[in-house]
């Protein structure tokens, strides 16, 4: 009798929006004591963008060491190996010497690809695994016992060669747990025990369908997938790794819930590049592992190199709203807010973003701004804090705070540009700004010079 694929159409209907079933079975947290980043910034990542060039990658992969800090966070990088490009990519970044992150690499199941690991000297590689039903019958056209032997094979393949394992196993939040994930994760254990070389698995959300909630069901539940496998397979955090994609807009809370639960590393992509919605950006991991650890030693300032360097050198604009590198993440346009942060800059800023990101506060002064907004850009322009601060209610304040809400009676919709405020500062507190020229109004407010 032919075997039939199990789908889970109660919870994936295609027809309607998936369901979010529950059963109120919950499981404990159960943080390791080393949690880390993996990169797939030029796998993953490439897929969603145009690719990288060889000098590209050899740059953005200096930013991922420097990225990692003292302590290695960012653990290992991953690359294709199909052209002679990515090949030279990867060759380049492993003559730098660089003890993080490592390079490693990605293939098919299949034994032919496997030669391409074995001539580049590399020491780790991931394995394509698709392991639900929806890849397995309906992709590979298999079942699940000639999946399984196909992977096994290829596993012994790299075992023999000395080479270690990294399963990817695609698509496990519309997996089987009991019938097909745990059952392969037993057997990958086995092998690692008999070779004595780490195989490691990786959970792939591909398509972004894992939920955090306590008492949602398997397959969809991220902490139960984990729970799973640490208690019935024998698997150990460190050998753990989570990829997800952000189709439900769940990537990092489902990443850092397989962090609380159990795995050791989390794998994500440099601004969140990655298929469809994109992976869990590397930014956004390294504050959530510092928000976790309490681990200060990487230098964050890096963050803002990055994303500079994809405006400067690779003509990608972040999208201003984007938490971390968008130009609006400190920069308050209404003047209640800009009241509040003349007082303490901690009411409206998420923490030190000058110091932690090399990102001063900023104001965009509209008809909205009001004096306050006013006072805070001229203070910030003039770089005076403290008692040295210009009181919103000081005349020539208030003089150009009558003049910014005569800018917009004719419905303007923009905000005051840097060089149009500069003009008008030198108009109405003359005694500030004697010498100042408008060609470097942009130089220090920087709510026009971050990012585009």
């Amino acid at each position: 009798m032919k075997e039939l694929p199990e789908l889970y159409r109660e919870q994936f209907p295609y027809s309607a929006p998936p369901r979010i079933l529950f059963d109120g079975i919950e499981v404990p947290a159960a943080l390791p004591s080393d949690i880390f980043i993996t990169d797939t910034t030029f796998r993953d990542g490439q897929q969603a963008r145009p690719p990288y060039t060889v000098k590209q990658i050899e740059t953005l992969f200096d930013f991922l060491h420097r990225l990692s800090g003292p302590r290695g966070v960012i653990r290992q990088s991953e690359f294709f190996l199909y052209t002679k490009k990515d090949r030279d990519a990867a060759y380049a970044c492993m003559e730098k010497g660089y003890l993080f992150p490592e390079v490693t690499s990605w293939i098919r199941a299949v034994k032919q690809d496997f030669a391409l690991v074995k001539e580049m000297g590399i020491k780790e590689t991931g394995i394509l695994t698709s392991i639900s039903d929806y890849h397995i019958h309906l992709k590979l056209g298999m079942s699940r016992e000639q999946a399984m032997k196909q992977y096994l094979d290829v596993v012994t393949a790299a075992l023999e060669a000395g080479i270690r394992p990294r399963c990817h196993l695609e698509d496990i939040t519309r997996a089987d747990m009991k019938g097909m994930v745990i059952p392969f994760v037993r057997k990958l254990v086995e092998l690692s025990e008999e070779s004595g070389i780490p195989v490691k698995v990786r959970l792939c959300d591909t398509m972004g369908l894992g939920v955090s909630y306590p008492g949602a069901m398997l397959p969809r539940s991220v902490p139960r997938i984990i729970h799973c496998l640490r208690t019935e397979t024998g698997i150990t955090s460190d050998l753990l790794e989570w990829h997800g994609h952000n189709d439900f807009y769940k990537v990092l809370t489902n990443a850092a819930t397989a962090w609380l639960y159990g795995v050791g590393g989390i794998n994500g992509t440099l601004l969140g590049f990655g298929e469809r919605t994109g992976n869990t950006p590397i930014e956004a991991l390294l504050i959530e592992y510092m928000g976790l650890t309490g681990d200060t030693s990487v230098d964050t300032t890096i963050i803002t190199e990055i994303a500079e360097y994809f405006a400067r050198e690779l003509n990608y604009q972040v999208p201003p709203m984007t938490p971390f590198i968008g130009s609006q993440i400190n920069v308050t346009s209404a003047g209640i807010h800009a009241d509040g942060v003349v007082k303490n800059e901690e009411i409206y800023n998420i923490f030190d973003t000058g110091a932690l990101l090399n990102r001063p506060l900023g104001v965009h002064v509209t008809d909205k701004a009001g004096s306050a907004g006013v006072a805070f850009w001229v203070n910030q322009r003039l770089g005076l804090g403290g008692d040295e601060r210009i009181d919103k209610r000081h005349e020539g304040i208030q003089r150009m705070t009558v003049w910014v809400a005569e800018q917009y009676k004719d419905g303007r919709t923009t905000s005051l540009s840097d060089v149009e405020l500069l003009v008008a500062a030198k108009e109405y507190l003359p005694e500030f700004f004697e010498g100042e020229s408008e060609a470097a109004a942009g130089e220090a407010t920087g709510t026009d010079t971050l990012l585009p």
